[in-house]
């Protein structure tokens, strides 16, 4: 699957991810309206509409992306339906030929860390048969435990083909709390950045390893160093667009081959139609909105990255 990725954002020139992150207020009225006349206020009156919002915008930017990554908090928030629509949006996505990239951020000890693996990238067997039952392509993975809770992930992968991106740098305020403290002289980050690398070198793709690392945008200077520490680990970047990262921002994740990351943007696509510079287009053009929201992204990051 890495294999795919890295060939998908080869050919459409575009190393982003729309993050499918939907809260109920990012939905237009009328698509609201038209889920809760169905199925009345209710959880599976919210389910219906962040699907039908997935909807519209996958249709509008899949032709222009490699990649989607669904954040599964925003979903099970709505419970069972919300699930429900998690796994439409996910199966639609792959229908799409999109890579889906499920940002959970599990990490347990290790039978816990092999359900969660099972439930998201494996098979599991019920009886004589085998099911998927949410199937995404790679998930995000918290290395806080250790080996042990890395490893039941990477095991799975391995029989399917399929990847994880661990948590190394994340870019939120507080992440310094714990992941900027020193050990044996050196930065928490650092230390989970060689391990990624390590565990990486056990399940490699051609070019690339199956085991990935999430590095946030908003730490450019960190980013440099971690991607010398992991030079063949594909970087997920969150943090561009509405928590303030830009393309300038973000050459040094790249490796001199211009692959080796791919940026995340999600209410900066999903939620265009609210902004300013795309209150054009209006609620009822919301997933046009989203598609300029890519285009412009795309030209952000390949201008910064030809100026490299």
């Amino acid at each position: 699957m890495i294999n795919k990725l890295v060939k998908k954002i080869e050919d459409l020139q575009a190393p982003i991810v729309a993050g499918l992150d939907p809260m109920l207020n990012y939905v237009p009225d009328h698509i609201k309206e038209k889920a809760f006349a169905e199925y009345g206020e209710t959880l599976e009156g919210a389910g219906e509409a962040i699907w039908q919002f997935n909807k519209g915008i996958v249709d509008a930017v899949c032709d222009l992306i490699p990649a989607v990554k669904p954040q599964i908090a925003m979903y099970e928030q709505f419970g069972i339906p919300g699930l429900q629509a998690f796994k439409k949006t996910v199966d639609y996505c792959k229908e799409k030929d999109l890579v889906v990239i499920g940002d959970i951020k599990r990490g347990d000890i290790g039978s816990t860390s092999g359900a969660y693996a099972t439930a998201h990238v494996g098979q599991v067997q019920v009886g004589s048969n085998k099911f998927r039952a949410f199937d995404e392509d790679f998930v995000t993975v918290n290395p806080y435990l250790g080996t042990d809770g890395v490893k039941p992930f990477i095991e799975v992968c391995k029989e399917e083909k399929k990847g994880i991106f661990v948590l190394v740098k994340t870019s939120n305020p507080s992440s310094g709390e714990f992941q900027d403290r020193l050990a044996d002289g050196k930065p928490l980050y650092e230390i989970v950045g060689k391990m990624v690398d390590e565990w990486g070198q056990s399940h490699m793709g051609d070019s690339y390893s199956y085991v990935g690392a999430v590095v946030g945008a908003t730490y450019p200077e960190i980013g440099k160093v971690l991607r010398q520490l992991m030079p063949k680990t594909y970087i997920l970047v969150p943090g561009y667009g509405a928590q303030g990262g830009k393309g300038s921002d973000l050459v040094h994740y790249f490796n001199k081959d211009g692959l080796g990351a791919i940026v995340n943007s999600s209410r900066g696509i999903i939620a265009a139609y609210k902004q300013d510079k795309y209150a054009r287009f209006g609620a009822e053009a919301y997933a046009d909105a989203s598609r300029q929201a890519v285009l412009d992204m795309k030209e952000d990051l390949l201008g910064a990255l030809a100026g490299k």
